[in-house]
């Protein structure tokens, strides 16, 4: 990574951030029997399919970036591996970034793509009655707040590497703050373009649900939480699925020892990333299923 040479975050405008994350795309080796873009009730999104079945569950996953980066094509492999190893489709969310368009702008549409995936689940070939939602970072954060919402009826909510503390409060901030991966003048570069410089506005459970009280978060469906060693936001994961396990939540918590945040989009590199994404799949198929 040392050896891309690539600026750091801080110092790139968002357009510039982009631009980097656009040309380490590559084109996925996750083969699909069926994807296309979809309008989610005025959300880009992109569904994928594992077959041709007319009762698939549908996983709504949400992706990372900061609230700033990513794109439906930067986790193109990461959905195409978890509706294959689901067995259920996935509808990816091209939700609004920041800072053009900062909170609440993506949650609302993280919203309208939930409410719009239930109501139209049968014309995609799916069963409203088995709904789930996931993410991975900001993603995860969104996915986590939209269940704490209760638009709608949930199965299960996937949560890889969740940011649920925009305050960075936790130790793993400092004891990570330079990545790899990750840093925390990355992170505070992320949170200020999307909820603005204004630290009292940063514990709203609508921005950082590790605020949110005990029935929002109780209220909440079957999990699974993916944490990584080297992350600053390995701490307030952990907590997060503690705290779901207390309130009587059934819940799976897996730390990747060795790994750093965003290592969940890299299985074509890295054999942790792959089994996390596969171990992922399976969890949401069991879902699904039953």
């Amino acid at each position: 990574m040392a050896q891309l040479g690539e600026p750091p975050l801080e110092s790139c405008t968002p357009v510039q951030a982009r631009e980097i994350r656009a040309k380490r795309q590559r084109v996925s080796t996750e083969p699909i029997h069926h994807a296309r873009d979809v309008d989610a009730g005025g959300v880009p999104a992109r569904l994928y399919r594992p077959n041709d079945r007319a009762d698939l569950g549908l996983l709504v996953f949400l992706h990372g970036g900061g609230w700033v980066i990513g794109s439906l094509d930067t986790h193109d492999n990461v959905c195409r591996i978890l509706a294959n190893s689901s067995g259920h489709a996935v509808l990816s969310v091209d939700y609004r970034l920041a800072p053009e368009h900062p909170f609440p702008a993506g949650l609302d549409d993280a919203l309208t793509a939930t409410r719009w995936a239930h109501a139209n689940a049968a014309t995609l070939g799916c069963d409203p009655d088995r709904l789930a939602i996931g993410g991975d970072s900001a993603g995860a954060n969104l996915a986590i707040v939209v269940c704490q919402q209760r638009p709608l009826p949930l199965r299960f909510q996937l949560l890889v590497y969740p940011a649920t503390d925009l305050t960075c409060s936790f130790p793993s901030h400092v004891e990570n703050a330079e990545g790899p991966g990750l840093t925390s003048r990355g992170l505070i570069w992320f949170i200020n373009h999307y909820a603005g410089d204004d630290p009292a506005a940063l514990t709203d459970p609508l921005l950082s649900p590790h605020f949110a009280g005990d029935a929002a978060v109780a209220a909440s469906p079957p999990t699974m939480v993916i944490t990584a060693e080297y992350d600053p936001l390995r701490d307030e994961g952990d907590a997060y699925a503690a705290r779901l396990a207390a309130l009587g939540v059934p819940t799976s918590h897996v730390r990747f020892g060795g790994m750093y945040h965003g290592f969940f989009s890299v299985a074509d590199f890295l054999d942790d990333a792959a089994a996390a994404n596969h171990l992922a799949g399976v969890a949401v198929g069991r879902a699904l299923s039953r």
